[in-house]
């Protein structure tokens, strides 16, 4: 019996189908023949909220534990995880519930406790288990099939647990972990990264809307609701919630990220710049080096990364790195900063430099940006760290100009964040894919005062995550700034009138 017809042979155990049979939508087939393919280890589906994908968790948990089926391994350890105990005590509780209306449960122990949910078969030993995303005893896990549910929701936590999955796939052979959820709102996410991994041992299957769709069209919701055919989710309460979203922010916000699977966050942030608008600078052809080139520098401490961006006014080109120093090692800063292998990925990316030892040494620093951008003819910079770039400058002998000093008030910030929007928006700015970058966007915040003016948030202001590393997106809206205008002051082209030709 193959993996579907093996599925559609049990019942379904809660929601409005109890006791129906189960059946494999298209879009699961899809993804059941990519994640079980020979070789994938990890494999990852993603779509709208109420698309069927706890259903489908709990079929293929209760597959793997009961003796008939085509998942199951005698000894076989299921593990279902969630952000909360809680929520994965629903896929446990509909698997116990099929295995009672078909008349199987005498063979299997059963433990339902306030913190404690497992079912082992008697005669095989096959073992489901339910975790939450606080789980301290991943590292013991010796799963044959791990199935994680909402990955995006996990929490401070999440990187590391998600770390302990995959280090586990290695102790059973044949395990494999498969993932499932909504799209991150950050691109940093693992979840994220998963879902665009192009290796062979990884499976990703996204559906999710355009985000230059209508949103509110039924062909747009399509996209990201592959099941919508068949009632998941129902399309009278997505008609209802369209309604509200069209009124107001707040829905519109929730809307796009969890109905279109849009990749944004669920709750409306004031952001420097939203991730749509962000993919759209995004190119695979980047323009040339033409003409001068200005720099954007944010200088960090023991804790920050100090950050660089050069941009070149004239054909929009945008290119920036970070640096930190090498004590403590990347692998411990990543842990700290709760994004565990991002800051290694960006290292061997190119995109993070390490210098010195707890700080950055400005003059080394300043000299990798030379080699990097070639010298400005122009760079904007922090006015609070105006001694240490000066002595920085002196020290390694480069000749850069007298700088644009740049205060963090409203004045100076709210001229650069409106400078930077609007060069983006209007198609002035060409960057290259940089997880660096996308990850800077995703916790640059901004706030406001009274009168409307924007400024990058700091510390913990306006919801801002304390240990977020906003330090390139902040280079960034100061290089651009800075590249507008100089543009505008640059001498202009004149023009002599010499007579008609003929």
């Amino acid at each position: 019996m193959d993996l579907i017809q093996s599925l559609q042979s049990a019942v379904i155990g809660d929601g409005d189908l109890l006791g129906q049979p189960f059946k494999v939508l298209p879009y699961q087939r899809k993804f059941l023949a990519g994640a079980f393919r020979p070789g994938v280890l990890r494999a990852g589906l993603s779509l709208a909220r109420g698309g069927g994908k706890t259903g489908l968790s709990s079929a293929l948990a209760l597959d793997a534990i009961r003796p008939a089926g085509a998942l199951h391994k005698a000894g076989g350890e299921v593990v279902l995880i969630a952000s909360a105990f809680s929520q994965a005590r629903i896929a446990f509780e509909a698997v116990r519930t099929s295995l009672e209306l078909m008349g199987e449960i005498d063979g299997y122990r059963v433990r339902d406790q306030q913190n404690l949910a497992d079912l082992r078969h008697r005669d095989t030993g096959a073992r489901l288990r339910v975790a939450g995303a606080d789980s301290r005893r991943a590292h013991g896990w010796r799963y044959s099939l791990a199935i994680a549910d909402e990955p995006a929701q996990w929490g401070p936590r999440g990187e590391l647990l998600a770390s302990a999955i995959k280090t586990a796939l290695g102790k059973r052979k044949g395990a494999r972990v498969l993932f499932l959820g909504t799209r991150p709102a950050s691109d940093a996410h693992f979840f994220a990264r998963l879902l665009v991994e192009n290796d062979p041992s990884v499976f990703a299957l996204t559906f999710a809307a355009d985000p230059a769709s209508d949103p509110f069209k039924v062909s747009t919701w399509r996209k990201a609701n592959p099941g919508l055919s068949y009632g998941l989710p129902d399309i009278e309460v997505l008609r209802a919630e369209a309604r509200l979203a069209r009124r107001d922010p707040a829905e519109l916000a929730s809307f796009r990220a969890l109905r279109l699977n849009g990749g944004t966050s669920e709750v409306e942030r004031p952001m420097l710049i939203d991730s749509e608008s962000w993919r759209r600078v995004e190119v695979d052809t980047l323009p040339l080096r033409n003409g001068p080139v200005v720099w954007g520098l944010d200088l960090g401490g023991t804790a920050a990364f100090s950050a660089a961006a050069g941009y070149w006014p004239k054909t929009g080109l945008l290119l920036g790195f970070v640096a930190c120093g090498s004590i403590p090692t990347l692998r411990e800063r990543a842990l700290a900063d709760g994004l565990p292998g991002v800051y290694e990925q960006m290292h061997r990316a190119g995109e993070l430099v390490q210098l010195g030892g707890r700080v950055v040494p400005v003059g080394a620093f300043l000299g990798e940006c030379v080699r990097r951008f070639g010298r400005p003819v122009s760079l904007a910079a922090d006015r609070w760290r105006q001694g240490e770039l000066e002595d920085g400058c002196r020290e390694s002998g480069l000749f850069l100009p007298v700088p644009s000093w740049r205060g963090q008030g409203w004045r100076d910030q709210g001229q650069d964040t409106r400078a930077f929007r609007a060069a983006v928006l209007e198609g002035q700015v060409s960057a290259p894919v940089s997880l660096a970058m996308r990850a800077a966007f995703a916790e640059a915040v901004t706030v406001a005062d009274p009168a409307g003016n924007q400024k990058i948030a700091k510390n913990s202001e306006g919801g801002r995550r304390k240990r977020g590393r906003d330090d390139l997106a902040v280079a960034i809206c100061l290089a651009v700034a800075e590249g507008v205008r100089w543009l505008a002051r640059a001498p202009k082209r004149s023009w002599r009138y010499r007579g008609m030709v003929g």
